[in-house]
C-alpha cells in the first residue's frame, strides 16, 4: 500500500478512535453539569484555540465573501446537531440514541448521489444498510428503557442535520477554507449553545471537578477541533459515502472501550456486528466491474 492510500487510511482510523472513545468520556462528563452548557462551551473553546493556530493565515477567513458559508454550516454542524444530540440523551438510552445518530451515514450517501453527484452502485446501497444493521446488531444488548417519542425525533434530527452539514461542507469546499471552516463554524454554533443554555440551564450546575474538566479538555481539543478538521479534509478529498461509511466503526469503537475499560462482556452480537460493518466498509469502497451496475447520478438523469 503507497503513501497515497495510507495517510488517509491512518487519518480516518484516528477521527474512529476520537469518536468512539467520546461517547465514554462524554457520559462520564454529563453528569456534573446541564448537557446545552457542555455542548457549547466545548464547541466554543474548541473553535476558538483552532483559530488561534490558524491567525497567522487570517486573511483566509474573507467574512464578507463567507460569513454565509460559516453560518450555515454553525446551524447544522454545532447548534443543530450537537445541541439535538445533547437534549436528546436526557430522552432515549444511549444505545438507541447511537443507533438513530449513525443512521446518518446512510443519509449521507443518498445526499451525495443527490447534491453532488457521487455514483451510486447497488454495491453502496447494499453497504449502507449492511453497516447501519451492524449498529443496529452491536447495540442491540443496550437497546432497553422507556422508548420517547421526543427523544426519537430529535436522534433522527440530529443525523440529518449531521448529514446536511456534512454536504454542505463538502459542496462549499473549494471556496471556504476547511480549516477556518471548522474554526468559524464552532465560535458561531457555540456562541448560540452558550446563550441558550444560559438562558435555560444554570451555570451553578456545573460541578468543576476531575471528571468534568476531562470531558471538556477532551472535546474542546480533540473531539471538536482535531476530528472535524480531519473529517472535513478526508471529505474534500474523497467520496463522502465512503468517509461516512467508515463511520459505522465508531459506535464499535465505544462498545470495545466499555468492554476494555469499563468490564462490560464481550457479545456474540459485538461480533456479529463487527462482521457486518466490515462487510460494509468493503462494499460502500468496492469498485463495480462494469459501469452496467451503477445507478446514474443525479447529474446525468
Amino acid at each position: 500500500m503507497n503513501k497515497y492510500m495510507t495517510r488517509p487510511m491512518g487519518l480516518l482510523l484516528l477521527l474512529v478512535v476520537i469518536w468512539g472513545v467520546s461517547w465514554s468520556i462524554y457520559k462520564m462528563a454529563l453528569d456534573y453539569t446541564p448537557p446545552i452548557l457542555f455542548a457549547g462551551l466545548r464547541s466554543f473553546i474548541g473553535g476558538i484555540l483552532l483559530a488561534l493556530v490558524l491567525l497567522p493565515a487570517w486573511r483566509r477567513i474573507r467574512w464578507q465573501e463567507n460569513w454565509k458559508a460559516y453560518t450555515i454550516s454553525a446551524l447544522l454542524n454545532a447548534v443543530l446537531f450537537y445541541g439535538l444530540q445533547t437534549a436528546g440523551l436526557e430522552y432515549l438510552p444511549g444505545g438507541l440514541f447511537s443507533v438513530l445518530i449513525y443512521f446518518q451515514p446512510v443519509l449521507i450517501g443518498i445526499f451525495a448521489w443527490m447534491w453532488l453527484g457521487e455514483k451510486m452502485t447497488a454495491f453502496k446501497i447494499s453497504g449502507l444498510l449492511i453497516g447501519f444493521l451492524g449498529i443496529l446488531v452491536i447495540s442491540a444488548d443496550s437497546l432497553t428503557g422507556n422508548i420517547s417519542i421526543t427523544g426519537i425525533v430529535m436522534a433522527l434530527f440530529a443525523a440529518l442535520s449531521w448529514a446536511l452539514g456534512v454536504i454542505y461542507v463538502k459542496k462549499v469546499g473549494n471556496k471556504v477554507d476547511s480549516m477556518w471552516m471548522v474554526a468559524m463554524q464552532f465560535i458561531i454554533g457555540g456562541t448560540v449553545l452558550l446563550a441558550g443554555g444560559s438562558a435555560f440551564e444554570s451555570w451553578s450546575d456545573i460541578a468543576w471537578n476531575f471528571p468534568y474538566w476531562i470531558g471538556l479538555g477532551f472535546g474542546a481539543t480533540l473531539g471538536v477541533p482535531i476530528a472535524f478538521v480531519i473529517y472535513f479534509h478526508l471529505l474534500n478529498n474523497g467520496e463522502a459515502s465512503k468517509v461516512a461509511a467508515f463511520t459505522f466503526l465508531v459506535p464499535l469503537v465505544a462498545v470495545l472501550t466499555g468492554t476494555l475499560f469499563m468490564d462490560e462482556p464481550v457479545t456474540a452480537t459485538l461480533v456479529v456486528g463487527l462482521v457486518l460493518i466490515v462487510l460494509s466498509i468493503y462494499l460502500v469502497n468496492r469498485k463495480p466491474a462494469n459501469a452496467a451496475g451503477l445507478i446514474p447520478t443525479k447529474k446525468s438523469v
